[in-house]
């Protein structure tokens, strides 16, 4: 994998990491209410654990473990077959309300905290889609990893991954301050209206199946 990247836009995302793991932590000490009402939700309806945790592909191809609230019931990738079929109730009330709201991803502060993810980038991918990129759609791993990307404020989890991954190669080609403040700005407005998500993204010609709804798989 080509890893060169002009002198312009690393100096910009050392900064922004930096600028990005204070805002983090600033918000995991504001939010920490709310992560204690979600948590002990998740544990009263829907039972331990309450985090669902998975490895990722972070910037470069580095491994890390992704952080989000549990929105499915205990064993849901073995009964789903890794889907989630609406039709065998994978996904409580609860389940369904923080995901529509977004909220099953706040835990990923603690990664951007830890300098595994950012704010803004592509979403991370599992190790198995990872193996199957080609050369050019490896360019996706060249910044860090988001909660949030151009992808997901464009379609979100409404497209298959063929389409999505083009823009998440767009914005590897054009990150900078600007860009990343319009897709901050859009997803505010796409989770308010919870635009985009769905219950299953139908794989394209390769059969590969990335981002379907929210976990367990991308997004």
């Amino acid at each position: 994998m080509d890893t060169n990247m002009d002198d312009r836009t690393r100096a910009y995302l050392a900064r922004r990491a930096i600028v990005e793991k204070g805002a983090a932590g600033l918000m995991l000490i504001v939010l920490s209410p709310l992560f204690m009402l979600i948590s002990l939700l998740i544990a009263v309806r829907m039972g331990k654990p309450v985090l669902f945790r998975q490895t990722r592909i972070g910037q470069f191809g580095e491994v890390f473990t992704l952080l989000k609230f549990r929105t499915l019931i205990n064993n849901a990738e073995e009964i789903g077959g890794g889907k989630i079929p609406r039709e065998l109730n994978l996904v409580p009330p609860l389940g369904q309300k923080l995901r529509l709201s977004s909220l099953d991803e706040l835990p990923q502060l603690v990664n951007v905290l830890r300098g595994e993810m950012s704010f803004v980038g592509p979403r991370p991918a599992l190790p198995d889609q990872y193996a199957e990129y080609t050369p050019e759609q490896s360019r996706r791993v060249l910044v860090p990893q988001g909660i949030t990307g151009l992808a997901q404020v464009t379609h979100r989890n409404a497209a298959p991954w063929s389409i999505r991954i083009e823009k998440d190669l767009e914005y590897v080609s054009n990150v900078g301050p600007l860009l990343d403040l319009k897709i901050l700005v859009r997803t505010i407005y796409k989770v308010v209206r919870a635009d985009g998500v769905i219950a299953e993204v139908p794989a394209d010609s390769t059969g590969i199946i990335i981002q379907k709804v929210r976990a367990p798989e991308l997004n």
